[in-house]
């Protein structure tokens, strides 16, 4: 019924059809400096940072909105069905990804091997996280990070904050770095350089480890193994403490609560008895550690216990998967380089 009345009227679908386009983000984002919120940002930012009101404005007239980036962002809409261990891992335990990671650790193995002294993070952490992020630089990104930040800033309302603080620290960065704020590129999130530091935490805490006067994390690797280390210094890395192990269970084993504590490390080493859980090998280290459940459809989950450093990693991105993707991808890299060196001998 509503269609033949459309057919029947060309200009009411006419009108429809603009009133549609006006309303879409696309038409609204084209424009950020004219947006109402955009506005309002800016003049946030001359309030609390002294920035020109006109350049800012002159800035966001250049931002776009992204659609690519939204669509990268939002979460798929059955996550339990695609949630697979093996399959996360194959993406990261490869052969080309531990070749690259090989040939970056020989390539800047003084550097890391300072970073590691300083910061006392483990070489193959600060190797895995470089590895699992952008492959060794290979991949850091196309996006504009000005337009990618807006876009989730002012576009993706589910995690508006977020981005508004990350858009904030982008240009309060530039002007830190005297670089225009639309020379960034990174992730679709606005990550930037060898490790994927967002804004906000290369101004926290990424380090001039080169010394030449500049933090840059994607043309210089050595502020960028500086950068990671000292990230995960400072996110409270236990120099000389274990990551991970495997977990083994008794047959009446009771691991629904220690499941619900989730990444957290809470549990000593007689509470998991005390649930029937120990470490594979035997002897279960001392320190806290979470029952870590890594999940295959189709087949049995592996169990892990998680200890404070492989909590720390989830500081960096807060997933299981991602904090074993990165010890795994760290200790097949050692062992891959380990074996080349001997090899040579």
């Amino acid at each position: 019924m509503k269609t033949a009345t459309l057919r029947q009227r060309p200009g009411a679908l006419i009108a429809l059809l603009v009133a549609l386009a006006l309303a879409s983000p696309l038409h609204a984002a084209e424009r950020y400096a004219d947006r109402p919120e955009t506005q309002q940002f800016i003049d946030e930012m001359q309030q609390r940072h002294g920035f020109d009101k006109d350049a800012l404005t002159y800035i966001f007239r250049r931002a776009q909105y992204l659609p690519s980036v939204i669509k990268a962002i939002s979460p798929p809409r059955d996550p339990v069905a695609v949630r697979s261990w093996q399959r996360y891992r194959s993406r990261f335990i490869e052969p080309v990804r531990i070749k690259a990671g090989v040939a970056f650790w020989e390539r800047h193995q003084d550097s890391i091997r300072a970073a590691s002294e300083k910061y006392g993070v483990p070489e193959e952490i600060i190797v895995g996280i470089i590895g699992v992020e952008t492959i060794y630089g290979r991949n850091t990104g196309s996006y504009q990070a000005l337009s990618a930040l807006s876009t989730l800033a002012f576009d993706y309302p589910r995690r508006a904050e977020l981005f508004r603080g990350e858009l904030e620290n982008l240009l309060l960065m530039a002007r830190e770095q005297g670089r225009d704020p639309l020379d960034y590129q990174g992730s679709y999130a606005g990550a930037l350089g060898l490790p994927q530091f967002l804004p906000s935490s290369v101004r926290n805490y990424a380090v001039d480890f080169d010394g030449d006067g500049r933090i840059d994390l994607l043309n210089s690797p050595r502020d960028a193994i500086g950068s990671v280390a000292r990230y995960m210094q400072m996110h409270g890395w236990e120099t000389g403490a274990p990551v991970a192990v495997r977990a083994s269970m008794s047959g009446d084993a009771n691991l629904v609560p220690l499941l619900a504590n989730d990444i957290n490390p809470a549990f000593d080493a007689a509470t998991l008895a005390s649930h029937g859980v120990k470490a594979a090998s035997g002897e279960t280290p001392a320190g806290k550690a979470a029952f870590v459940e890594l999940v295959t459809p189709g087949e049995d989950s592996e169990y892990w216990l998680g200890y404070q450093n492989f909590y720390v990693i989830t500081r960096y991105n807060r997933s299981s998967f991602y904090a074993m993707s990165v010890f795994q991808l760290g200790e097949a890299v050692k062992a891959a380089r380990t074996a080349a060196l001997t090899a040579r001998r």
